[in-house]
């Protein structure tokens, strides 16, 4: 049974393709979503609010979401969240 992980605003992620979650703030990272979105591989879980985080998936897609990094980890690592 595959596990989701709340991203934030009624979104959600599967446990098991995430490769990374990372804070925005690093030119690098910058370059990985401007290069997910170049590609059409890039998902707005924002709903319109700022970027404070990104989640790296398994198959290349990037996951932009409004959580902070330290709260989506935490998440991530709840063995009861399931969304």
């Amino acid at each position: 049974m595959q596990r989701l992980i709340n991203a934030g605003y009624g979104n959600c992620v599967n446990a098991d393709k995430v490769v990374s979650i990372v804070s925005v703030d690093s030119a690098p990272v910058k370059r990985i979503v401007q290069n997910a979105k170049d590609k059409g591989l890039a998902i707005d879980a924002t709903q319109g609010r700022k970027t404070k985080s990104v989640i790296v998936m398994d198959d290349g897609h990037v996951v932009l979401s409004a959580l902070v990094t330290e709260t989506f980890v935490s998440r991530y690592n709840s063995p009861t969240e399931k969304g």
